[in-house]
């Protein structure tokens, strides 16, 4: 056989390998039920965005299975993360919707990661995690000046340590000499929101998407009040809510924002398969999350849910992860000593 058919014999076998690959991945879903583990509370962001989601992604998938939300709530969704990690079965069927500065976490040493960020299965994400701190009217903090001057610590809504509330209230605090007392270990937003409602909490602080969709009642009334913004950049329909980064007075200040709040946002709300899942199964997931974001009837009830996407994909959190393991050791301890003593 000369080199020309020889090499043509190779390709074919390599085709028809890859091929048959993706023709076992396919028919695998068929009658199958897909799980994705949510690891916080029903009523929340999370919660919300994987039942939007649950609800479209199926049909993208062939062999269109069966996609259920669950909720295994607890540690600021750390059970869950260290549940889809370790204990899932890695065939494709349970998907890991958790709380991705987590991963930010691991890097700094936090307590009861029994993951390692880089060997999650990624999927990609719905949307960033930018954040603005809302507080109730009845608290009497309706702007960030009524803040600063508050006599006694304003009390806010924390998860567990490491969870987006915890990790804005304690950098805040740290960065900008803002008076404020974490109260943490709620399941979730949607519990942080109840305990405001009653007057347990002033408020708290996590994404602004999530918020505005699951808080809407209570913003469009004027009994909840956003007052500052953890983002990069204003959120068009808060105009005049100050940014948190620009009222930093030191370059340590603008630091810690950035990299503890700013950086761990991008990955904050991954779908993550557990590590070993077979590639030909982790590339039809991913396809068919990319598909189900451009799916009409996904973006007309994402719409009316007032749910904002801003996707990013498995290749960029990946980099975004890797990112996290190359941070400045000096930053990195500083941030270890405000999230975690």
């Amino acid at each position: 056989m000369n080199r020309r058919l020889l090499g043509l014999s190779i390709a074919s076998i390599v085709l028809a390998a890859s091929g048959s690959g993706g023709v076992h991945a396919q028919s695998f879903f068929e009658g199958k039920t897909l799980r994705i583990v949510v690891g916080f509370a029903p009523g929340g962001g999370f919660d919300t965005y994987a039942r939007v989601i649950s609800r479209h992604m199926g049909k993208h998938i062939p062999g269109t299975p069966t996609i259920v939300v669950e909720n295994m709530t607890g540690a600021g969704s750390l059970i869950a993360a260290n549940h889809v990690y370790r204990l899932a079965k890695p065939d494709a069927l349970t998907v890991g919707h958790f709380n991705g500065a987590l991963f930010l976490g691991q890097v700094l040493g936090q307590p009861g990661i029994e993951f390692d960020a880089r060997k999650f299965e990624l999927i990609g994400a719905p949307i960033k995690e930018d954040s603005a701190c809302a507080m109730t009217r009845a608290s009497g903090i309706t702007s960030v000046e009524k803040w600063m001057a508050a006599k006694t610590p304003v009390k806010l809504g924390g998860v567990a340590p490491g969870g987006t509330p915890d990790a804005n209230a304690r950098i805040l605090k740290a960065a900008l000499g803002l008076p404020i007392q974490l109260v943490s270990g709620y399941k979730g937003t949607a519990e942080i929101r109840l305990a405001a409602a009653s007057g347990e909490l002033a408020g708290a602080c996590w994404s602004w998407e999530s918020m505005r969709s699951t808080w809407r009642g209570a913003l469009d009334t004027g009994e909840v009040v956003a007052v500052l913004q953890t983002s990069p950049r204003a959120f068009p329909d808060l105009p005049g809510v100050p940014l948190a980064i620009n009222l930093a007075k030191t370059d340590e200040a603008r630091q810690l924002i950035k990299v503890g709040i700013q950086n761990a946002a991008a990955f904050a709300r991954p779908l993550a398969l557990p590590p070993g899942t077979p590639r030909d199964r982790v590339l039809v997931l991913r396809r068919a999350f990319q598909q189900t974001l451009k799916d009409q009837a996904f973006l007309a009830e994402a719409e009316k849910a007032k749910l904002t996407l801003e996707p990013a994909t498995a290749e960029e959190l990946e980099k975004m992860v890797a990112g996290a393991f190359a941070l400045d050791p000096a930053l990195l301890a500083k941030l270890k000593d405000i999230l975690y003593k």
